[in-house]
């Protein structure tokens, strides 16, 4: 077989190719049934065998084994997002609609989120979100040059829109005066 050409698939190098997988990745069920979704049209395009019906079934089947036997968990995938997105400084809805991507319910979604909430010394919001965002770019208050701080406002206002931050929520923190105005701004919200 050349370089590179993908393997014929079999149940047994599918759960093979799953498992690789969960070791080097954390995963959704949704988001792994794409990657095997991808070996499986890959090797039917080479090979012609098996069928696409006969090789989803295998992979309906390797999942609902997987997630019994806690190898695979919708729930505790997104909550291990979520408090990594969160603390990344990401929107709550740009948390949100990066789960739905990767293939997680808004059930799931909800859950996580709710989690994080009674995890955090703070309630859950985009202004802490922002904040951190802006500390780690050195947006706003985190310049240090006021000069520059004026010059960069429209294009830090900008950083923070893409972020998936409302207009309300990046004004507050281009508006902060100092590190420690935005800080106590940030804590008294809770």
């Amino acid at each position: 077989m050349p370089r590179g050409q993908p393997k014929k698939i079999t149940p047994t190098y599918l759960e093979r190719a799953a498992l690789f997988y969960l070791e080097r990745y954390s995963s959704s069920a949704e988001n792994l049934r794409r990657v095997l979704d991808r070996k499986i049209r890959r090797s039917i395009e080479v090979h012609g065998a098996p069928t696409r019906e006969e090789a989803t079934g295998w992979v309906a089947e390797l999942i609902a084994k997987l997630q019994r036997s806690n190898l695979l968990d919708d729930r505790a995938y997104a909550e291990s997002r979520v408090r990594r997105l969160y603390a990344e400084g990401k929107s709550l809805g740009r948390i949100r609609q990066t789960l739905a991507v990767k293939g997680v319910n808004k059930d799931d979604v909800a859950a996580a989120l709710a989690r994080l909430e009674a995890e955090s010394a703070t309630p859950v919001s985009d202004l802490p979100a922002a904040a951190a965002f802006a500390r780690k770019r050195k947006l706003g208050p985190y310049r240090a040059d006021p000069q520059q701080r004026r010059e960069m406002r429209h294009k830090d206002m900008g950083a923070l829109a893409r972020r998936g931050f409302s207009q309300a929520i990046a004004m507050k923190i281009l508006s902060a005066d100092s590190v420690a105005a935005l800080e106590e701004m940030v804590h008294d919200a809770d």
